[in-house]
């Protein structure tokens, strides 16, 4: 009926923070040239695209102007 509670030793957790390797990771690989010039590209475009989206989607979200041109349609026209 009663579960017995065992101890499970956490000392390990504990010395997990203590612990230093004198393991260095190898250094990283400097991007070469091709590389850099692809990644500014990619953002280059990416930057573009957000840009030609607000030119080009901004007028349209404008709610203040009215149309130059009278639209109506010809079912109004003929009633």
């Amino acid at each position: 009926m009663f579960r017995r509670r065992e101890s499970v030793p956490f000392s390990f957790v504990a010395e997990a923070d203590r612990f230093r390797s004198n393991v260095t990771p190898p250094p990283r690989r400097r991007a070469t040239r091709s590389q850099l010039a692809a990644h500014s590209l990619v953002g280059l475009t990416l930057i573009a695209g957000f840009a030609g989206s607000l030119l080009f989607g901004l007028p349209a979200l404008d709610t203040d102007r009215t149309p130059s041109h009278g639209q109506t349609s010809e079912a109004s026209q003929h009633r």
